[in-house]
């Protein structure tokens, strides 16, 4: 039987890529089925990618490091289980490793190993890197490095092992420096980059974004070059919310073991929101509308490096204490780094909590492909007028970001309003479960 090709899977709503942080599995190793074969990061979420059969790996494709497009072959596995007397140790297998161009265009040919010189001509007895030092320099790199007159001993490679890719010598080429997702390095790691960077100053520190914030960057600049954001705000009066929750918080942490926070009750009131204008729950695709069924809800999560964005399926469908359960849920798992790919798929509306860092109003950046994004600010008293009178009452602030390709703002207001009007519903009477 012929080895079985593994494929990148699809990690998530909109990703396209992943990035092979580790592979906890080398050629000659065997994997049963669904047994974890490496570590992926994408902007989205770290997780473990499982092997779809068991056998003996055979070969590994894609070098840790390296970005992968979804549905493109990482590795080889022998489903009969005889290639592990004949497999050779790890790092001669991924020796047989295609140039990183392969990873960017999933469509090139996987090629054998190339022979190169053992010092090819760029090189130097000095360059800092065993890959270089040994010459292992792809035919692609060796003439990308001739094209562009570049010494490759003064290029730091990202691959396997040191090794130098065509991303290393673009990057040395337009930038001067190291390529992008290479670890943080100081000013004096790097004096060509340095000379480029306007307003550095000795003493500062250059420090190259990682893989995960690289990718939020990313999906950013995309979110705002592709939707055109629109931007509204409302006040609730939550004084009744505030009540409740006071009311119960104790109780309810001794009988659920989690805290009863003022999120559960924002997403409650979102969720029943959605059901009520559909077209909030909904995302633009070349130029159709989509118009989900399902409300899941996008709930943005801080760990210490990044922004994740775990999904609560059906959460207009979750009681109070539900949502308390699964959002403590989530969010600890997240700031653990054990989001599975199901945990970051599904999301139709994102929910972000900003009052919880005492933000009083901001201005969100949509969640592609969604259709919008509110925030929860602080929960602030001051005195307003009620009934002719003023009175000390808990107030807040709800922002909504809206793609104005989907929506327009009579549909965001009506939305808004809804949202307002169920959280300031919020009292005595009110039912946790």
């Amino acid at each position: 039987m012929a080895d079985t090709p593994i494929l990148m899977p699809q990690l998530g709503e909109s990703v396209t890529e992943g990035t092979i942080a580790r592979w906890l599995k080398q050629p000659g190793e065997r994997v049963e089925k669904y047994e974890a074969l490496a570590e992926v990061i994408t902007d989205k979420v770290n997780a473990e990618i499982p092997s779809p059969v068991a056998g003996v790996i055979t070969r590994i494709l894609a070098p840790e490091g390296a970005t992968v497009a979804v549905r493109q072959e990482i590795c080889r596995i022998d489903e009969t289980g005889t290639a592990a007397a004949t497999t050779g140790p790890a790092t001669e297998s991924r020796e047989a490793v295609p140039d990183e161009a392969t990873f960017a265009n999933p469509s090139a040919p996987i090629l054998p190993p190339a022979t190169t010189p053992a010092t090819p001509p760029a090189a130097t007895a000095g360059a800092p890197s065993s890959a270089r030092a040994a010459g292992r320099y792809s035919p692609a790199v060796l003439k990308l490095a001739q094209e562009n007159n570049v010494d490759l001993s003064q290029v730091v490679g990202s691959g396997l092992e040191g090794r130098v890719t065509r991303k290393d010598i673009l990057s040395y080429v337009e930038k001067g420096g190291p390529p992008a997702g290479q670890a943080g390095i100081a000013a004096a790691a790097a004096p060509q980059a340095a000379k480029d960077i306007a307003g550095l100053e000795p003493g500062d520190e250059v420090i190259q974004a990682d893989v995960v914030r690289r990718r939020i960057a990313e999906r950013m600049v995309q979110s705002k070059h592709e939707a055109p954001h629109a931007w509204s705000v409302v006040e609730a009066d939550v004084t009744g919310l505030v009540r409740l929750r006071q009311a119960h918080k104790d109780e309810f942490k001794r009988r659920e073991g989690v805290d009863l926070t003022y999120l559960p009750f924002v997403i409650k009131a979102v969720g029943e929101s959605l059901k009520e204008f559909p077209w909030v729950n909904s995302s633009w695709n070349n130029g159709t509308i989509i118009l989900k069924r399902r409300i899941g809800i996008s709930l943005a999560v801080a760990t210490e490096t990044a922004l994740v964005v775990p999904v609560i399926k059906d959460a207009d469908q979750k009681s109070i204490s539900g949502l308390a359960h699964a959002v403590a849920d989530l969010a600890t798992r997240a700031r653990a780094g054990k989001l599975t790919l199901d945990d970051i798929s599904g999301g139709t509306f994102t929910v972000d909590n900003t009052g919880s860092f005492g933000s009083i109003m901001s201005q969100p950046i949509i969640n592609p492909p969604q259709a919008a994004i509110i925030t929860f600010e602080a929960i602030v008293q001051r005195p307003v007028v009620r009934d002719d009178a003023i009175a000390i009452r808990s107030m807040v602030n709800l922002c909504l970001s809206l793609d104005h390709r989907v929506l327009d703002g009579v549909v965001a207001g009506r939305f808004l309003e809804a949202v307002r009007r169920r959280l300031e519903s919020y009292g005595p009477e009110t039912s946790l479960y």
